[in-house]
């Protein structure tokens, strides 16, 4: 069965080459597109599709908005928001990981690089390339001057727990984790499973936010 994508980006010529790509793919379906946030919202709306390729930058309602109203919708019918981003800009993805997207993409992503993200994404993963995400992220924080704040949710996790947050903050799979701290991957994901439930967070992405906003990794680590 294949995984239904709409994509939502103000270049016509960006939708028509992601949706040409995309439509290559055997086990993915793209089932509409959009210009604005606001087509976007109705899209989703009428179409319910599994992910959701979101640019940033768009006239009206921008696409952190847009995502922020998608992902705010009912449970069952809610998509994956996948952020399509450019290198400068780094305030938007932080915000977007903080509203619950499942992470972000470069434009300028080979074919295999965009379907493996629908696929990761639409699994119920975080794309957080390591290269990326700690950039996007650190410099973000960085920029802002926002000192780490203190949690005491932090002091709900074991020694390990923490250890394993540091290394999704960095960007590392479960399986990457697991090879790092010669664990298996299956222990790995009930580690991650217990840090979201200790720290009262919803997932990987906004995990990743926490542990820069709190001191966890730190901008130089």
């Amino acid at each position: 069965m294949s995984t239904t994508v709409l994509i939502v980006d103000d270049q016509a010529m960006v939708r028509a080459g992601f949706g040409a790509l995309l439509a290559a793919q055997p086990d993915i379906s793209v089932i509409g597109e959009a210009a604005d946030g606001v087509e976007a919202v109705a899209e989703v709306a009428r179409l319910e599709p599994e992910v959701v390729l979101m640019d940033v930058r768009m006239p009206e309602v921008n696409g952190l908005e847009a995502a922020a109203t998608i992902l705010g919708g009912p449970s069952p019918t809610r998509p994956k928001v996948l952020m399509l981003t450019t290198f400068d800009i780094d305030d938007y993805v932080y915000e977007a990981l903080r509203i619950g997207a499942s992470g972000f993409l470069l434009k300028d992503a080979s074919a295999e690089e965009l379907a493996r993200a629908v696929r990761v994404v639409a699994g119920g993963d975080q794309l957080l390339a390591p290269s990326i995400t700690r950039r996007l992220i650190s410099e973000a924080v960085a920029r802002h001057g926002r000192p780490p704040r203190h949690s005491h949710l932090l002091e709900r996790l074991t020694g390990r727990e923490r250890e394993v947050l540091e290394l999704v903050a960095q960007g590392l799979s479960n399986a990457e984790i697991a090879g790092r701290l010669f664990l298996a991957e299956q222990t790995v994901k009930t580690h991650v499973s217990r840090v979201l439930t200790k720290l009262t967070l919803r997932d990987r992405a906004q995990a990743v936010v926490f542990a820069y906003e709190h001191g966890v990794v730190t901008p130089a680590s």
